[in-house]
């Protein structure tokens, strides 16, 4: 957004992920249960870029600041549970599969046919999430299924 409106809000808002970011990594796992005086400074200084006025002439940070007021108390989750990472690379990284599906086949036939993929697809993501053998985790299902 700095490259597009040279707004100086821009580059703090991403002087300060990039801090949390930076803080998060620095965290052990007992830590995110304790007061942390370094976090409450981040949600201050949070609170602070979202509050600072925009020229309204720059609509899609203006769009961006509401939308950061709107869901504020979610954006540093990610400071206050070891498991959840800063970023959503993870749910890109689980549709991928679908969207290569879509461009080599073109579509599926039939809803049916998507659902199917998509129950497949979770297992196996999920299996591979927890360090499980995919081909086995399948296999239990089907298992069970008969």
């Amino acid at each position: 957004m700095y490259e597009c409106y040279k707004l100086k809000w821009a580059t703090d808002f991403k002087q300060l992920l990039v801090e949390t970011i930076a803080f998060k990594k620095t965290l052990l796992p007992g830590d995110y249960h304790k007061t942390l005086t370094q976090r409450t400074k981040f949600e201050e200084r949070l609170t602070a870029l979202i509050q600072e006025p925009i020229d309204p002439k720059n609509t899609i940070a203006v769009s961006l600041q509401k939308r950061l007021i709107k869901y504020r108390q979610h954006i540093f989750t990610f400071l206050y549970y070891h498991d959840v990472p800063p970023d959503n690379n993870a749910s890109e990284r689980a549709i991928r599969n679908v969207k290569v599906k879509q461009k080599i086949s073109g579509q599926f036939r039939s809803f049916t046919g998507a659902e199917n993929f998509a129950i497949l697809r979770s297992v196996i993501d999920t299996a591979i999430k927890n360090n499980l053998n995919p081909l086995h985790s399948l296999s239990e299902i089907y298992a069970v299924s008969f």
